[in-house]
């Protein structure tokens, strides 16, 4: 049996510019457009398996080397958050992190998946 989609996907790149995730984003999907900006936080819009979804880059979140991108849609290339960091580590060639598990009762939050080699490894990921 395998894994049902998220509903949404969420990694945490880190040392990674603004220009470099656009252009990383823009490679999956057609008409990314930015529609909101405050500060460090970035809003976009985009197609992504021909639906609309939308995208938060929100820079700095952890330390200051760690940028959150949210894709707030399962209508994405990737069935779960890992399937996406291990493609962002490919394309963007930077540390990617993602929750080990969906947010659910019983589960621990700070187990992560860290990929800074191309193989995944759990983490604990205490952000404190």
């Amino acid at each position: 049996m395998t894994d049902p989609r998220h509903p949404d996907i969420e990694i945490y790149v880190k040392n990674c510019s603004l220009e470099q995730l656009e252009n990383w984003i823009k490679s999956h999907s057609s008409g990314l457009e930015r529609r909101f900006n405050q500060g460090l936080i970035y809003e976009y819009g985009c197609t992504m398996d021909s639906a609309p979804v939308e995208v938060m880059i929100h820079q700095k979140v952890v330390g200051k080397a760690w940028t959150s991108v949210w894709f707030k849609s399962d209508r994405t290339p990737w069935s779960k958050d890992l399937d996406c960091a291990l493609d962002a580590f490919a394309a963007l060639e930077t540390e990617v992190r993602c929750i080990a598990a969906g947010w659910s009762n019983g589960q621990d939050p700070d187990e992560w998946w860290e990929i800074t080699t191309g193989q995944p490894e759990k983490i604990q990921w205490r952000t404190e």
